[in-house]
């Protein structure tokens, strides 16, 4: 008897922890779902993203900036600067940016992406008057120089400070203007982490908005790393632009890290060039493609011109062989100074000079609305260079005209092109055996000049950069 009541009491025991047990599972896995569906929540939360496709051709969302609740100073300088109607991008993207939303900017240059987050940037800015208030990423100096021009003329009335942190300028100096707290700061992104690693009282760590303007070039030029790096010591909670000409698998891994909950809008999604542009083809035998250059130079006289080469070496000796001749040509190349660089640009956009010889650094970015004539000397190998190229003339609404030089070495990668295009080129008629003949001989001995000028430049570079680096030495 004694014996059954102590196996039932056992029994009892035995069922009750097997409830409990059974208690403690059952809340387990209620705990687990619920942590579950709040990650799941979370994360569809920072990479949920509100995709826009905006035609062109449809109504825009608003027609006139004084539509908008901007402060009377932005709004001065809104009209001082001519921007009577938005552009697409403008019209779409500004007002979910005046919302807080953070965006990514599909559309090709010349689509007025930077008023698009200047305008926001600015309009918050007004209520904050906070110093290191933007950073502005920007792969190129002349892009960077450019992007503070566009600040600073919608700022011009409310007092803004912005500066320009590009490499090829003396670190010191970029030290001095940052300590001056400016509001804006727009930069090429290994120069201002040398400043964060390196300037002492330097930090961004109330900074409220981040912009990466040509993202997808920013990643193609391997600066990831060093934007990896800003990501880490810059504040996570801010607004984030990131603005790109397409979307790669990069891109969207950029996004995931850095955005949150973005609103996506995109011009275009596809390579396209501006109806406005008349472009065209010519078959050259090489050993006559400068004097067809000549030719054409001479044809279009008085134009505004960008002659685009493939190497620096190109560039330095076709702008040579231009001023040899008589033309006012100057090159625009990666192993020109800063100070050289942007003496070249304003040169053109002023028409001191009206003949620009550049490489793939003039393709994107650029904003010189008046470009008429675009010649490609040399076809680029990527496909999608060639529509940056063509796209800096017919800008802004004008008409404009582009002529690829293609030579029997260069089929395969123009077949490539019009792939991307999508239609065929059509082919611009020869000049007149006769006028080639007649001016043959001229330019082969300017070429001759030219390229013995050329090799003069390289070994005085080459000298100067040992005297440097010898100095270095000693110091």
């Amino acid at each position: 008897m004694k014996d059954s009541k102590i196996t039932k009491k056992k029994s009892s025991k035995i069922d009750a922890t097997k409830k409990l047990a059974e208690k403690i599972k059952q809340q387990a896995l209620k705990n687990q779902q619920s942590t579950t569906t709040t990650t799941t929540t979370a994360s569809t939360s920072s990479t949920t993203i509100t995709p826009i496709e905006v035609n062109p051709d449809e109504e825009l969302k608003f027609k006139s900036f004084s539509e908008l609740k901007l402060v009377p100073e932005l709004l001065e300088s809104i009209q001082s600067m001519k921007f009577t109607k938005p552009t697409p991008i403008q019209s779409e993207a500004i007002p979910h940016a005046l919302e807080g939303h953070d965006i990514i900017g599909l559309a090709q240059t010349g689509s007025g992406k930077t008023a698009a987050f200047a305008i926001p940037i600015l309009q918050a800015l007004w209520e904050a008057q906070s110093p290191y208030f933007a950073l502005v990423l920007a792969p190129t100096r002349e892009l960077a120089f450019q992007i503070k021009e566009t600040f600073d003329a919608l700022g011009s009335t409310m007092g803004l400070r912005s500066v320009c942190i590009v490499g090829g300028m003396d670190m010191m100096d970029q030290a001095r203007d940052l300590m001056r707290k400016p509001h804006v700061i727009v930069a090429t992104p290994g120069r201002i982490m040398d400043h964060l690693e390196t300037t002492k009282g330097f930090k961004l760590k109330d900074l409220k908005y981040l912009v990466m303007d040509e993202a997808d070039r920013l990643l193609d030029m391997d600066f990831g790393p060093a934007l990896d790096r800003i990501l880490k010591v810059i504040p996570t909670k801010r607004t984030t632009y990131l603005f790109s000409a397409t979307m790669t698998n990069k891109i969207e891994k950029l996004q995931r890290a850095s955005l949150h909950n973005p609103v996506r809008v995109a011009v275009s999604s596809k390579y396209q060039t501006a109806d406005n542009l008349v472009q065209s083809m010519m078959l050259v035998h090489d050993g006559y493609k400068n004097t067809i250059l000549i030719h054409l130079l001479s044809e279009y006289e008085g134009k505004l011109i960008i002659v685009f080469t493939r190497t620096v070496a190109h560039a330095q000796r076709t702008a040579l062989l231009c001023r040899i001749l008589g033309f006012n040509a100057v090159p625009l190349h990666g192993q020109l100074s800063q100070a050289q660089r942007l003496g070249s640009l304003n040169k053109f956009k002023s028409r001191s000079a009206n003949i620009l010889i550049a490489t793939d650094v003039a393709a994107r970015g650029l904003d010189i609305p008046s470009v008429d004539v675009v010649i490609n000397y040399d076809i680029p190998t990527d496909s999608k260079a060639y529509i940056h190229r063509v796209g800096r003339t017919a800008r802004a609404g004008r008409s404009g005209k582009s002529i690829s030089l293609i030579t029997q070495y260069d089929l395969e990668m123009y077949l490539r092109i019009e792939s991307v295009l999508g239609k065929k080129l059509p082919k611009e008629d020869m000049p007149p055996k006769e006028v080639l003949d007649a001016l043959h001989p001229n330019v082969d001995r300017a070429t001759a000049e030219a390229i013995r000028q050329t090799k003069e430049l390289h070994e005085k570079r080459g000298k100067r950069r040992n005297r440097d680096d010898a100095d270095r030495e000693e110091r």
